[in-house]
């Protein structure tokens, strides 16, 4: 019982600490990467419990019960899909022996973890992709909306009694779609963050 406390006081329950890129092959998240598309690790904290693996793709959870249960579940968290907010480092007080990386997706799933604080220097380099990659989220947010406004601006100019048959219709549409899902997808829908992390990531 005193042994826990101590460990709770002290942040000892469960400080993860950085794996270099040399033991990246060691680890579990290694074997759900999508190594087929061009996944790879950059960046990635294991603590007894659990691994929080950052690639170019996503942040995958490999998240375990307890320090002693070998049972795992693996969640994936593609950046594509959520957006990352509310970042922050917390350092050690004079007692602490660990430092926390605190984030949020979606606004809804909060993240904080806990690592050794002789990390600081490397934590703080993926302190600067997750607040880079926020930013670009958020401004290819801004750039949808404002092509879906440029797209309901476009549609308001055509009239449908001017439209001469629903074989045109169905042209003018699928040329319309086909042509926003392009631009929406292939400009503001960041997928793969590789040059994001090559220029922070210093391990």
């Amino acid at each position: 019982m005193f042994k826990k406390l101590a460990a709770e006081t002290l942040g000892l329950s469960d400080i993860g600490k950085i794996i270099s890129p040399t033991d990246y092959d060691k680890v579990d998240a290694d074997d759900y990467l999508f190594h087929e598309d061009g996944e790879k690790i950059f960046f990635l904290i294991k603590s007894k419990k659990d691994e929080y693996c950052f690639t170019n793709l996503a942040l995958i959870h490999v998240d375990g019960d307890s320090a002693v249960s070998s049972k795992r579940i693996v969640k994936r968290y593609e950046y594509v899909s959520y957006k990352i907010s509310q970042v922050f480092i917390e350092t050690a007080g004079n007692l602490d022996l660990d430092i926390e990386l605190k984030f949020t997706l979606d606004d809804r799933l909060v993240f904080s973890i806990d690592v050794s604080k002789n990390c600081l220097e490397s934590l703080k380099d993926i302190y600067k992709v997750l607040i880079t990659i926020g930013k670009i989220q958020n401004n290819e947010e801004i750039a949808r909306n404002n092509a879906t406004l440029c797209l309901q601006a476009l549609a308001s100019m055509y009239k449908l009694g001017t439209i001469e048959n629903e074989e045109t219709i169905v042209k003018h549409y699928n040329s319309l779609l086909v042509n926003f899902n392009a631009k929406i997808l292939e400009n503001y829908r960041k997928r793969d963050f590789s040059k994001i992390f090559e220029k922070y990531i210093r391990l």
